[in-house]
């Protein structure tokens, strides 16, 4: 199977704070892979690195085979988890300036998603509802033909009712040619997509399985083990 992302030993230092410890970590082409862990359990160093935003770490990473760097950052699709389009933007604006932005944009992909989730293309982002401006922000990332998406808590901010909505637009919308690695602290209402789950404890991984085998092989869900892995963490 075709490795999306590839992370082989990776080291990150923040002064005497060691964030990763020797993490490796595949994702392969058309999985769906939970970044799952507490907060400073590394997952947003991880991201990061992918990303370019580090550079002065210890191992390898690469992206459809590019090191992290803006060739790299063509075949990513990142949902942040602060978001990162000018909220005085209306939303048909923040949709034209991802269209100039990425070429493997899909503008109409984006319209249909949108008016799926009844969100009006004439209002200023500032104007939505915090659940709303997410969902702009996950339609136009999800609009992108890439190879790896990135989703740093994307059912965080919108309300239970409108999660299993997000879920399903994430995988009708997801480009089976790429991957999606996502993390998120709400197992319960992401485990259903998943198809790999690592977690991730003081910078080391603990576990990295097929969920289903995970299931079966702990007779739990992926939620009651997280539980119990991190009963006892802050």
């Amino acid at each position: 199977m075709e490795k999306i992302l590839e992370i082989n030993g990776l080291h990150k230092n923040y002064g005497k704070t060691h964030a990763v410890k020797g993490i490796s970590l595949d994702v392969e082409k058309g999985k769906i892979v939970g970044l799952l862990g507490p907060n400073g359990s590394g997952k947003t160093t991880i991201i990061k690195t992918i990303m370019g935003l580090l550079s002065d770490y210890d191992g390898n990473v690469a992206i459809a085979g590019t090191t992290p760097g803006v060739a790299a950052n063509e075949n990513i699709s990142y949902l942040p988890d602060v978001s990162h389009i000018p909220n005085w933007f209306k939303v048909n604006q923040a949709i034209s300036f991802f269209a100039d932005f990425y070429k493997d944009f899909d503008a109409k992909r984006a319209e249909n998603m949108l008016d799926s989730m009844n969100i009006p293309r004439d209002k200023k982002i500032k104007a939505l509802s915090r659940g709303m401006q997410e969902k702009v922000q996950l339609s136009l990332v999800m609009s992108r033909r890439a190879k790896l998406y990135i989703l740093d808590e994307p059912i965080g901010a919108v309300d239970p009712a409108s999660r299993e909505f997000i879920i399903s637009t994430i995988l009708k919308n997801f480009n089976e040619e790429g991957a999606i690695l996502l993390s998120t602290h709400i197992i319960a209402d992401i485990e259903p997509i998943l198809d790999v789950a690592v977690f991730l404890k003081e910078g080391q991984i603990v576990l990295n399985d097929d969920v289903e085998k995970i299931r079966e092989e702990k007779g739990m869900s992926l939620d009651q083990l997280f539980r119990e892995v991190f009963k006892n963490v802050v």
